[in-house]
């Protein structure tokens, strides 16, 4: 059976560990390879050999590390599909959704190529008599990103990109569930130019997780993740003096106004809710109707239009979404579903059962609705991470804010209205840091920045964009004054000259 290693140092690298994690083919339930689950030992030597190639990769000038990702952009769009394939053979994902993964990264790859004038510091000419001040943005040296299962492309290149182009050395942890694009991808950046050893991952679990965290050569960590994780990681990050960044997870309301076009909300609402099974952090897994007329306008569109979803397999081109990563997960989304009919929620739909044809292995569900959820049910307070949609009823704006404001997490909100001022408002007030206004996905483009609010987020900079390049720079001010013209009376300090 393939064995997925480390790479370290430009090459493919074995562990002497004996802990191996299953890696699953989504679709047939089958185990396809294996991968090895690295040491503190393994940590260790990628960070020695990053921190010995990071001063000559910071050494070169913003331009030439702008042309390597250049080069890493173009071999991604040559490699786009083979990527997208061996993504979904892990993942699960539709091609569609795959090419959407490697798409947003390539996107953040593609701002980080603007480098050398996102690194340009201040200056300020005549602070003082005499006196000129400048600060200047210099790579923290080495950094490590820990990456989820859901974006196994997108993600590592939101952390990646920046931190390398910034001049740093990079130590990738990805998700052991689908750990076959990250070493692609780390590949692409050798055969684009990337110094060997700037770049290295690990494989891993806690164990290569608590390392990072402990290792005092990396001066900076980004995590994407479950929320209980991101706050574990980010306490103990910092308790070691590192710069965090850390986002959790989500529950991403959608707020219906009767004003709404409601064919074009539902249209976007199957998207956002079951696109990708769910699995994805800005997924929208709650609307709210506001008004009974809305929700009894509402709920009949919803049931037809997930009735009409087509679930299939990774490779389908008509298939809406296909399965969730692995059965584990899948027990627990069912698990959600029985707690929300528990806690009263009236079940519409049942996604539970769903069996697809010759694929009776595979780790699929159908879609699932439920209604008159109300904000007590725990089902609702947490994150259940598939195509799992709840319906919440709201008799005006005011509560519909006052729900996502007061939701524990704080990832994304979106609103869907005709009206400006409405909107307007909204955005003002609610309490959520990333919002859509008709959009129904509101993720930043890449020369914004990503990042919740609440249990959404720990850490004070975001994800990418300029963000992005302050969270892999520290920031150095000086302040000069030269003397003017007449005898230098110390000799020392006569620069020699070539006669």
């Amino acid at each position: 059976m393939p064995r997925l290693t480390h790479f370290i140092a430009g090459k493919p690298t074995s562990s002497d560990t004996n802990r191996l994690s299953d890696i699953y083919n989504p679709n047939t339930g089958k185990i396809q390879a294996q991968v090895g689950l690295g040491t503190v030992e393994d940590l260790n030597l990628a960070v020695a050999i990053a921190k010995a190639a990071q001063g000559e990769w910071a050494a070169m000038n913003p331009q030439r590390r702008a042309r390597v990702l250049f080069e890493f952009k173009r071999l991604l769009e040559r490699d786009m599909d083979t990527l997208a394939h061996l993504l979904s053979s892990e993942h699960g994902k539709v091609i569609s959704d795959a090419k959407g993964d490697i798409q947003r990264g390539l996107e953040v790859v593609e701002f980080a190529c603007g480098i050398p004038h996102l690194l340009k510091g201040e200056f300020t000419q005549g602070a003082g008599p005499g006196i000129d001040v400048f600060s200047m943005r210099q790579p923290l040296g080495v950094v490590a990103g820990i990456t989820p299962f859901n974006f196994p492309a997108m993600i590592p290149m939101w952390m990646f990109a920046p931190a390398l182009a910034c001049g740093n050395a990079f130590i990738l942890k990805p998700s052991e569930r689908d750990p076959s694009v990250p070493l692609a991808l780390a590949q692409l950046l050798l055969e684009a130019g990337l110094p060997a050893g700037v770049l290295n991952v690990v494989q891993g679990d806690k164990v290569v997780v608590d390392a990072i965290l402990d290792h005092p050569d990396i001066k900076a960590v980004s995590f994407v993740g479950s929320s209980d994780i991101a706050q574990y990681v980010y306490g103990r990050g910092a308790s070691m003096g590192k710069r965090m960044q850390c986002m959790g997870g989500a529950k991403n309301h959608g707020i219906i106004l009767p004003d709404a076009d409601l064919d074009q909300t539902v249209a976007d609402i199957m998207g956002a809710a079951y696109g990708s099974a769910g699995e994805r952090c800005m997924a929208l897994p709650v609307v709210v109707a506001v008004g009974d007329k809305t929700a009894e306008a509402l709920r009949p569109r919803l049931v037809a239009a997930a009735q009409g979803l087509r679930v299939g397999i990774s490779t389908d081109a008509d298939a809406h979404y296909g399965p969730v990563v692995t059965a584990t997960h899948k027990a627990r989304i069912e698990s959600y579903i029985q707690m929300g009919i528990d806690e009263g929620a009236e079940l519409v739909l049942d996604g539970r059962g769903f069996k697809l044809q010759g694929y009776e292995d595979g780790f699929f569900l159908g879609p699932s609705l439920f209604d008159h959820v109300n904000p007590e049910m725990k089902s609702y307070q947490e994150e259940i991470f598939g195509p799992v949609l709840q319906m919440i009823r709201s008799q005006t704006f005011e509560e519909a804010i006052g729900l996502a404001s007061k939701h524990p997490y704080g990832n994304g909100v979106a609103i869907f209205t005709r009206n400006g001022d409405a909107a307007r408002e909204f955005a003002d007030q609610v309490e959520v840091g990333m919002v859509g206004i008709n959009v129904p996905i509101p993720v930043p483009v890449a020369y914004h920045s990503f990042g919740g609010w609440k249990r959404s987020g720990f850490g004070d900079l975001n994800q990418y964009g300029m963000d992005g390049v302050r969270f892999y720079t520290r920031t150095k001010t000086v302040t000069q004054r030269w003397p003017k013209g007449g005898p230098i009376v110390d000799q020392s300090f006569i620069i020699p000259t070539l006669s």
